[in-house]
């Protein structure tokens, strides 16, 4: 069973929105809920930077792999 109500989702998206159903097809369901008014996530903190930081480091160019070779 879904966790979506999508005749509901459907009924806001094409009726409330106006949206052509293409249009509603192609937005995420985070989308969708930032359209019908709800809020989206806040803003990054020091700690979400740091674990992203440390997720995707930099890399140096020397570090890098010459594609050429």
């Amino acid at each position: 069973m879904s966790r979506f109500d999508w005749p509901g989702l459907m009924r806001a998206g094409l009726r409330g929105l106006g949206l052509r159903p293409t249009e509603f097809w192609e937005l995420t369901p985070a989308e969708l809920h930032l359209l019908l008014g709800g809020s989206g996530p806040g803003a990054l903190g020091r700690n979400g930077l740091d674990a992203l930081m440390a997720a995707y480091p930099d890399k140096r160019s020397e570090d890098r792999e010459d594609v050429n070779d």
